[in-house]
């Protein structure tokens, strides 16, 4: 069983989760991701930390939501320790319905091409690519995708 639910991203989970993120990044990618993510964006109107517990309440993943625009948010920091399946799905439709229910109609993210797995799970829950934004303009390295949350 996963249960995932709104948390505080200061949390000792929420730290052990976002460095374990880290390293695997920085492993894969050469990048911790750490610069285009802090906590204090978490305090932003409108944004929201989830962490994915298993039933005996190990913290097993985690992900975020903040405003990009009045319409858009970008999903970010999602994480699966992978220890059971469907960890990032339920995660992803936790952080999509919530979206949608503040207000929300698209969600966008970046990760890296070299990052395959990240790349064929959002392909595989509708996310279409799309031309990379703010701070992924030009940057090579990086993909962006976007799922409309309407219909």
């Amino acid at each position: 069983m996963i249960i995932v639910e709104k948390s505080d991203p200061l949390s000792p989970d929420s730290y052990y989760l976002i460095e374990k993120l880290s390293a695997e990044l920085a492993s894969i990618t050469g990048d911790s991701g750490k610069s285009n993510f802090t906590l204090a964006s978490m305090d932003e109107n409108r944004a929201l930390w989830a962490l994915a517990k298993d039933g005996r309440g190990n913290a097993i993943g985690c992900g975020a939501i903040r405003p990009l625009t009045e319409n858009i948010a970008e999903l970010k920091r999602m994480f699966s320790d992978r220890s059971s399946p469907g960890i990032g799905n339920a995660l992803l439709t936790f952080l999509e319905t919530s979206a949608k229910s503040m207000g929300y109609n698209e969600l966008r993210l970046e990760t890296r091409h070299i990052n395959h797995k990240a790349v064929n799970f959002y392909k595989k829950n509708g996310y279409e690519r799309i031309e990379n934004y703010g701070p992924y303009a030009g940057r090579e390295e990086a993909v962006c995708f976007a799922k409309s949350l309407q219909g």
